[in-house]
């Protein structure tokens, strides 16, 4: 019986990347889910009740369509930091904002996933969250306005990418990189091999 083919449901480059270095093959389809936090939700749960809709809007969008088995796998991450929760940043103002309140301080990095069969439901699939502590060094304003103009932390929660510049003020990571980028890859090879999907 042939493994079934894997949908990356994210637009995220990150996420991609991982995966093709892990050796997966994938299809790509993103999702369209309102992202918005409830009020008073704790960010592990945000961030796990984001992944599995995320995963669940895509596969309810391909069930019928499918000619072979598919895996549709969905991630969301969150950075908390104090008891705020920084998204995305909205302006460029907002991100030398979100900047400056990590400076000097450690904060969380949230990444859940989830994983289910198209055709399936919550029932049939699998979910899991990490977290990383991270640490950043001091950030000056003129710092931080220079890395928001290079146009990197618009499309990153937290308004920072561990893998690109934004490195460069991190100071220390306590848990998995991959987590802070996007996609804890250990526990999600083990739970995609559960399904049949592994590296080509």
């Amino acid at each position: 019986m042939p493994a079934p083919r894997l949908i990356l449901a994210s637009g995220s480059p990150r996420r991609r990347e991982l995966l093709t270095t892990h050796g997966f093959v994938f299809e790509i389809d993103v999702p369209d889910v309102d992202e918005t936090i409830l009020p008073h939700e704790p960010p592990v749960d945000a961030t796990t009740r984001l992944a599995i809709e995320k995963a669940e809007a895509v596969a309810t969008r391909r069930k019928g369509r499918a000619a072979e088995a598919e895996i549709v796998l969905a991630a969301d991450t969150t950075v908390v930091v104090g008891d705020r929760i920084l998204g995305k940043p909205a302006t460029t103002k907002d991100a030398v904002d979100m900047l400056l309140s990590l400076s000097g301080r450690n904060h969380f990095v949230w990444t859940a996933w989830a994983m289910m069969p198209v055709g399936g439901s919550r029932d049939t699939g699998e979910c899991g969250a990490f977290r990383s502590v991270v640490r950043m060094r001091e950030i000056s304003r003129a710092e931080a306005a220079e890395y928001v103009a290079t146009g990197e932390p618009m499309d990153k929660a937290g308004a920072y990418a561990a893998q690109g510049e934004g490195r460069r003020f991190i100071g220390a990571i306590v848990g998995p990189l991959d987590n802070v980028i996007g996609l804890p890859m250990t526990p999600v090879v083990r739970a995609l091999a559960t399904f049949g999907v592994v590296p080509s």
